[in-house]
């Protein structure tokens, strides 16, 4: 009898863990414009919004870790509505989008990334890329210069992040598995609050949509793989010969990045602007929009302050523009 005690323990602290997640039609973006579309790239099925016709300037949003396209939901809109072609989608082992055993090296997102934009017939993008989402849209153009017109990185993953505690735990070879399955909707929310300065800012609405995809069998293997394979650190030294025009945008009061990781980041572009938003931590996004909305679309449309370009012009006019600033 003893040695089912901790058994039958054990049960119960799983099936307290596992809130039942809000249904498929209250799951953003549900009530908004925007529709999803599934599509295969690289062999996974990716959960994708797509809005703002094909002429307009593309722009792609890449999520950070444990996030979806609800991350940016106060983005999209505000971007789409100054004329801009937006993509944003649940990466490969987040969301709704397809988890698999492997697939979450830095060099594997870079190439689902590039997959995407040809499956979408994207010559060149603007990437906006936020934690571990900056990391990914550095990665994509130093390897392909050429396809991204300008980089905008928000509390960008690239020199290691500060995990909170239940995070670290699930790095942990062994017991990461172990960790992984006591997830639910109270973890979820400690996480998620902890990206903001305030947290009383986090709603139970966000708490909704940011643990809607965790119940899924799959999640915790995903989670792991993520852990497991991708670097947090990549970008230290590599970043000086990156030609492409970059916003760095970081939230003044980041625990998962501090604050000094951005401003050495930005101090390695040759070509980078870097502004610091008050009063916000790592999900400056979220955290404060229309901060970051502001800069972002003045960067879409003037380019960086110090250098007479719109990253938004066409390839051509871009190319000309930056030969004439050389």
């Amino acid at each position: 009898m003893s040695a089912r005690v901790p058994l039958t323990v054990l049960a119960s602290l799983l099936a307290a863990c596992h809130a039942p997640p809000i249904p498929e039609n209250q799951r953003y973006p549900a009530g908004t414009p925007f529709r999803t579309q599934y599509r295969v790239v690289d062999g996974t099925r990716l959960r994708i919004v797509d809005s703002g016709g094909v002429r307009g300037t593309a722009v792609v949003f890449l999520h950070g870790f444990g996030a979806a396209l609800y991350s940016w939901r106060h983005t999209l809109p505000a971007v789409a509505g100054a004329g801009y072609r937006v993509i944003a989608f649940d990466n490969r082992g987040f969301g709704f989008s397809d988890k698999p055993a492997h697939g979450y090296s830095n060099a594997a997102y870079a190439r689902l990334v590039i997959a995407l934009l040809d499956s979408l017939g994207i010559s060149s993008a603007v990437l906006v890329g936020h934690s571990m989402g900056g990391a990914i849209a550095s990665e994509v153009a130093l390897a392909h210069p050429d396809r991204v017109r300008g980089l905008v990185l928000i509390d960008a993953a690239g020199y290691g992040v500060r995990w909170p505690g239940v995070l670290k735990v699930a790095r942990w070879p062994f017991v990461g598995a172990i960790a992984t399955a006591f997830r639910g909707r109270w973890i979820t929310g400690r996480i998620l609050r902890s990206t903001y300065a305030d947290p009383r800012k986090v709603t139970d609405a966000d708490v909704d949509q940011y643990y809607a995809p965790v119940p899924a069998p799959d999640f915790g293997r995903a989670l792991r793989g993520v852990l497991r394979e991708f670097r947090f650190d990549t970008l230290v030294g590599r970043l000086a010969g990156l030609p492409t025009p970059t916003l760095v945008v970081w939230g003044d009061a980041d625990r998962w990045i501090p604050l000094r990781d951005g401003s050495r980041l930005a101090s390695e572009l040759p070509r980078g602007a870097f502004v610091v938003v008050a009063r916000t931590g790592h999900a400056a996004a979220e955290e404060s929009p229309d901060e970051v909305n502001r800069v972002l679309i003045e960067f879409l449309k003037e380019g960086l302050s110090r250098i007479p370009e719109n990253v938004a012009w066409s390839t051509s006019s871009s190319r000309s523009s930056r030969s004439s600033n050389r």
